[in-house]
């Protein structure tokens, strides 16, 4: 569900984030916030969301060429193949297992 917006078109900030940092910290994060014509809850937002993409980025989608996109369909299409040495060793007992 998406979240709501403001005339604006901008989200409607309904959540508070708090949280404690040292002097020097508030004061870098600050110099930053700065830096970039911003200010530190606007700052650590997009950075915050920024770090949380890259982390989340190999878990939640993928993004492929048109070719690639092709190219994983026609592998995942393909018929499972048969692994006897698998087999086999899936048949075998764990050695992690407590054997009675």
């Amino acid at each position: 569900m998406p979240s709501a917006r403001t005339p604006a078109g901008r989200p409607v900030k309904t959540s508070r984030i708090e949280l404690r940092a040292s002097e020097d910290d508030r004061e870098l994060l600050d110099r930053a916030a700065t830096a970039l014509g911003t200010d530190r809850s606007a700052f650590l937002l997009a950075q915050g969301r920024l770090a949380a993409q890259r982390v989340l980025a190999d878990r939640e989608r993928f993004l492929l060429s048109e070719e690639a996109a092709q190219e994983w369909e026609r592998i995942n299409s393909r018929p499972a193949r048969t692994l006897p040495g698998l087999a086999r060793l899936l048949e075998r007992p764990s050695p992690f297992s407590q054997q009675a």
